[in-house]
């Protein structure tokens, strides 16, 4: 048995013996000491110390700082470095679609009914030290359905993957594009200018749905009849449910920035191909910026001008910048190098981190519970063997709420982080192919 599919028994197992007990038992402290701490909301730690219980961050500081409790289970990371768990904002991980291939656009559809959380993409995911991902339908449309926000946990099923909001509703965001992948023949628009008038029409409609149900108060009677479209895009207008908006060129992106001021939805810009080009625009609207930064030549035309640069001038412009991977286009065991490109291109050291951790958890309103090492905050952190932005550094080790999800001296999970496509993936061997007795 593979090493991932025992953990995903072991957690089944877990939570039934939870279930039957009606409460959790009081789990064992554990703490990696020596270890150079990265909190990203403050400065480095030398030889430092972070202590992690029932899923949470207990305490960080430096040696001699932090009270080790009797009993806890106490891991040398002397000569590491510990980060908070990297989030991915764009990902295609499970191998889901929503709407995809269907009408232009598609509110009501969600890519949380589509995705197969035994995907080995996940594994490999995990080995390149991503904990959080916001998994979205294509780009093809736009809008192509709501995403989901996922801990990439070690558990049975999606409905223990997703995250979830105070009330525990799935959280996740809306996915819309524009440029060229939705410039198709009808019933697409094949312009850019009836793009954005279909994204109006629809919108106005989602606003006349809003209006109705606050006149109905609760009145079932005089409410409208349900539209599950509708009902996404009104959460979209209440600031809800984030929109993550594909665009690449320039004259695109000043669209998502006029549409998110004519209708007041919060929006994350993502690709942003261009964005250095209009810098300012995007630093002056105070929306965030979410980049993919390729490092072979190719692609769409729009992406033509794509650069390393990016990071680092939107973040002088004093714009909120993130990285993604669009797994596939960038492997989610490459998220670390394409922070240390932006580095390399001018980006600060300190933004670049930020990029990978704390900001994208706030693109998906998260920031309060992922994305630096804070005590309160969830246990998602990360152990490399150098410095992060080295590409001699590999990861060691990956957590998620405080349980070990990838161990890269584990030859199952090693698998994930070194082999190629396909590496890892399940097969099924029937009596009729294996060469047994049943043929």
């Amino acid at each position: 048995m593979k090493e991932h599919q025992r953990r995903l028994f072991a957690g089944l197992a877990a939570g039934l013996l939870t279930a039957i007990a009606g409460a959790a038992p009081q789990e064992q402290p554990t703490a990696f000491v020596g270890a150079k701490l990265l909190p990203i909301d403050g400065p480095p730690i030398e030889s430092g110390v972070i202590l992690v219980q029932d899923g949470k961050i207990v305490a960080i500081g430096a040696a001699g700082t932090v009270t080790i409790p009797d009993g806890a289970d106490v891991h040398d990371a002397i000569g590491k470095v510990v980060m908070p768990g990297l989030v991915d904002t764009h990902s295609h991980l499970g191998g889901g679609w929503a709407a995809d291939r269907s009408a232009p656009i598609q509110p009501g559809v969600s890519v949380f009914d589509a995705i197969n959380v035994r995907d080995t993409g996940f594994q490999r995911a995990q080995s390149g030290g991503i904990t959080t991902a916001n998994v979205m339908p294509g780009s093809g449309h736009l809008m192509s359905g709501q995403t989901v926000y996922l801990k990439l946990r070690d558990l049975n099923t999606i409905e223990e993957w997703v995250v979830r909001d105070a009330d525990g509703a799935p959280m996740g965001g809306m996915k819309m594009a524009n440029g060229t992948n939705s410039r198709r023949d009808p019933p697409f628009p094949g312009t850019r200018g009836k793009s954005a008038a279909l994204v109006r029409e629809v919108f106005v409609k989602a606003q006349a749905y809003q209006a109705k149900l606050a006149a109905a108060g609760d009145d079932p009677e005089k409410a409208p009849e349900r539209d599950l479209g509708m009902e996404a895009l009104v959460e979209v207008l209440e600031g809800k449910r984030i929109v993550h908006h594909h665009t690449h060129r320039h004259d695109d992106i000043l669209t998502v920035l006029r549409l998110r001021e004519e209708f007041g939805f919060r929006v994350v810009l993502h690709h942003v191909s261009e964005a250095w080009k209009v810098a300012d625009e995007i630093a002056a609207a105070g929306v965030p910026s979410s980049l993919i930064l390729v490092d072979s030549p190719g692609g769409k035309l729009e992406a033509r001008d794509v650069g390393y640069e990016a990071g680092g001038v939107l973040e002088r412009a004093g714009a909120k910048v993130a990285f993604h991977t669009d797994d596939w286009i960038t492997d989610s065991r490459l998220f670390l190098r394409m922070a240390a490109l932006a580095v390399r291109a001018g980006m600060t050291r300190e933004g670049a981190l930020r990029a990978l951790t704390l900001e994208p958890a706030a693109m998906l309103d998260l920031q309060d519970r992922i994305g630096s090492l804070t005590p309160g905050k969830d246990a998602d952190f990360i152990v490399l063997d150098g410095d992060p932005f080295s590409v001699y550094t590999k990861v060691q080790e990956t957590w998620i709420d405080g349980r070990r999800v990838f161990d890269r001296a584990n030859e199952d999970d090693r698998l994930y982080a070194t082999g190629g496509m396909g590496a890892g993936s399940p097969r099924a061997i029937t009596s009729c192919c294996d060469g047994g007795e049943g043929q």
